[in-house]
């Protein structure tokens, strides 16, 4: 293939020019799969932070303080629907306590319900930090602030007080790490007999049911397929309770974005500025070439040639910069791991490619403009 032995010789020619625009390539590129990766899995640790560890939707009355009523028919709706998380559906019952140990008191949310369910929402013995998550009758689990704020162990008895009611003592039988300092103060999980027996509700009647999908972002589409079902309820779903972290992760999307188009483009510049310099240089060889029957399709495909060799070979090390540089990030200390996304590595280094070979359109033409009669007389 002449005019990739072509191609070949003129990168060759001038080997340094070759290399700082295979490096200003390959920079651009790694600078895409960084970025593009650190966006991607610091809004994934976000959300991970936010709602992998609570309900991202809640079905419950429309009044506040209302029972909802599990019915065969709700329980038939989540089961059925393959979006819904396995195992991940909690009916539970909320209610206020004061902790009091004698000297100090303070408020707690407690919330009651069946072991398996909650701990497949709230990740209970994931996120334990000391003793075994139990949720029998008399057990109680604390958040870590709490317990540390009052000297509490696992084993310890926790007095309870309700309104109109005679204490309860519990024994404390895990503390866990909820992920956030406000439930890790107030937060309480208890068995389901003690809020039941303190509401006065029936077997069946819940403060609310709480589900999880397997993706968060499907929400929204499982809360609008639910709610014509279910009539006379209200459901909740987490990202219109979230909508101000929505917004910080689209704009985290659309700042990434830019900054990847502009590297793209600063990218574009040099590679066209670099082969639109290359065509002027070697106008004369082009030229005799063409003099010697060379044909300008042929002869575009020079510099086409050049931009998929500078691209190819740029791509292939910013690649490989781009995960030397998430290998390096992982030593830094911060709350989520930086993960690289094939797919997104995949579309940039085809992005890098086609960037290149689109570079090579002004000298391409320019090369078919090209009369070698006159290029021969002007020497």
């Amino acid at each position: 293939m002449l005019p990739l032995r072509i191609a070949l010789r003129f990168l060759r020619s001038a080997p340094v020019q070759s290399l700082l625009i295979a490096a200003g390539i390959s920079v651009g590129i790694a600078t895409q799969v960084f970025v593009g990766s650190l966006i991607v899995s610091l809004q994934a640790g976000l959300v991970e932070q936010t709602v992998g560890s609570s309900p991202h939707i809640t079905i419950r009355a429309p009044d506040e303080g209302d029972p909802v009523t599990l019915t065969d028919d709700i329980r038939t709706l989540i089961a059925e629907d393959a979006r819904v998380e396995d195992g991940a559906i909690a009916a539970v019952r909320q209610t206020s306590a004061l902790f009091t140990d004698g000297e100090d008191s303070a408020p707690l949310s407690l919330k009651g319900g069946d072991l398996a369910g909650i701990d497949a929402i709230y990740s209970l013995s994931e996120r334990t930090v000391e003793g075994t998550v139990r949720l029998d009758d008399g057990d109680i689990v604390l958040g870590t602030d709490f317990a540390e704020k009052y000297g509490l162990s696992p084993g310890d008895p926790v007095r309870l007080t309700f309104a109109g009611r005679e204490a309860v003592r519990l024994t404390l039988t895990a503390i866990v790490d909820l992920g956030a300092a406000a439930a890790n103060e107030r937060q309480a999980f208890v068995g389901g007999a003690l809020p039941s027996s303190l509401l006065g509700w029936r077997s069946d009647e819940y403060s609310a049911i709480e589900v999880q999908v397997r993706e968060p972002f499907a929400s929204a589409e499982v809360a609008a397929a639910w709610d014509g079902s279910l009539r006379g309820l209200e459901i909740v779903e987490w990202q219109e309770a979230n909508a101000d972290l929505l917004s910080a992760l689209q704009s985290q999307s659309a700042s990434s974005y830019m900054i990847q188009a502009f590297v793209l483009v600063a990218v574009a510049l040099g590679i066209a500025s670099t082969l639109a310099i290359s065509a002027v240089q070697k106008t004369r060889q082009i030229g005799i070439l063409k003099a010697m029957g060379m044909s300008d399709a042929r002869a575009g495909r020079i510099f086409l040639w050049q931009a998929t060799l500078l691209g190819v070979g740029g791509t292939s090390g910013g690649i490989g910069l781009g995960y030397l540089l998430l290998w390096a990030f992982s030593f830094v200390p911060v709350d989520f791991a930086i993960e690289p996304e094939p797919g997104f590595i995949a579309f940039s280094a085809a992005v890098g490619i086609a960037v290149a070979l689109a570079s090579s359109i002004i000298p391409t033409r320019s090369t078919s403009r090209l009369d070698p009669i006159e290029v021969i007389q002007g020497g």
